[in-house]
């Protein structure tokens, strides 16, 4: 069994925090299978607890099987610092249905006392065959201020370089940050694969993405009652640039906003997505599986 962070000791108020914090109930299959684009299950164990409540001798394969009832077969399993890149590549080692990527968080990124070390590290997992993307890399003007920035900045374009040089797909976290973000693409030229993790922008961003040939992976939050922007962007998204996620344990969509996230709580977004783009769920299950295929597999 790969390592995890052991379960910390709880208060009995902690417990109950917990306990209202439960994962939810399992939604309705999907028709044909999908992927989960990008999801964290170390910090899911770590922080939520195993998926489904089932033994926690092997949550990865429990957290596996339960998105698999519901026909999400296929997960990406996303680093965020050179750690739980690791973690993620010798996960996709060991379980089919996983495959990797590996990158800093464009947040850790300015936090490093050596850049260069780190990046190196990632270098050497990015050789890894089952290792099928750098991500998630990008700008993130929310939580790094202009003191960080510089430092974010060299981070990315140093992660696009190695997805040119691997033939890796580029997974790109962009928070408030739209414009930084192609302007850098376009100074060092785009892999032949960039992924927008988490799409965030509003119908002109998503064009201009589109015209790019970029995909755009909508997660839970998609479905959130104030998210009009981010329907329209999806809205006008070509099915075949489509990819949906978790981002697991975060935004878990509605219903059950608020509580943790998995990846078997996928078909809930994906029956948004459909009724956003006036797709045929049968349809779109198939173009989103061919798309994952096409940007990170075969698994």
């Amino acid at each position: 069994m790969l390592s995890l962070m052991s379960e910390p000791t709880e208060s009995r108020r902690e417990r109950a925090a917990r306990r209202a914090g439960e994962f939810p109930p399992a939604p309705e299959p999907l028709p044909r299978p999908v992927l989960d684009s990008h999801t964290h299950l170390d910090i899911t164990v770590s922080e939520a607890g195993v998926p489904g409540g089932g033994p926690a001798d092997d949550p990865v394969a429990v957290a596996v099987a339960l998105a698999a009832t519901v026909g999400v077969d296929r997960l990406v399993q996303v680093g965020v610092d050179v750690t739980s890149s690791r973690w993620g590549a010798d996960t996709a080692d060991r379980y089919p249905a996983v495959l990797a990527t590996v990158a800093l968080h464009p947040n850790e990124a300015p936090r490093l006392p050596d850049l260069d070390e780190a990046l190196r590290e990632i270098e050497a997992l990015a050789a890894r065959d089952r290792v099928r993307g750098i991500g998630e890399t990008g700008m993130d003007f929310f939580r790094t201020g202009d003191e960080g920035r510089a430092a974010q900045e060299a981070s990315f374009r140093a992660h696009i370089a190695i997805a040119k040089r691997y033939d890796k797909a580029l997974v790109i976290h962009d928070r408030d940050a739209h414009a930084d973000v192609l302007r850098i693409l376009d100074d060092e030229g785009a892999p032949d694969t960039v992924v927008l993790h988490c799409f965030s922008g509003d119908a002109e961003f998503a064009s201009e993405c589109v015209r790019r040939g970029y995909l755009l992976s909508f997660a839970g939050t998609v479905t959130f009652g104030s998210a009009t922007a981010l329907r329209e962007a999806a809205a006008l998204t070509p099915v075949d640039q489509l990819l949906v996620e978790t981002d697991a344990p975060y935004l878990t969509p509605t219903p059950h906003r608020g509580r943790p996230n998995a990846s078997y709580l996928i078909p809930l977004t994906v029956r948004a997505l459909a009724a956003t783009t006036g797709s045929d769920l049968d349809e779109l299950c198939a173009a989103i599986s061919a798309t994952g295929d096409r940007a990170f597999g075969p698994w």
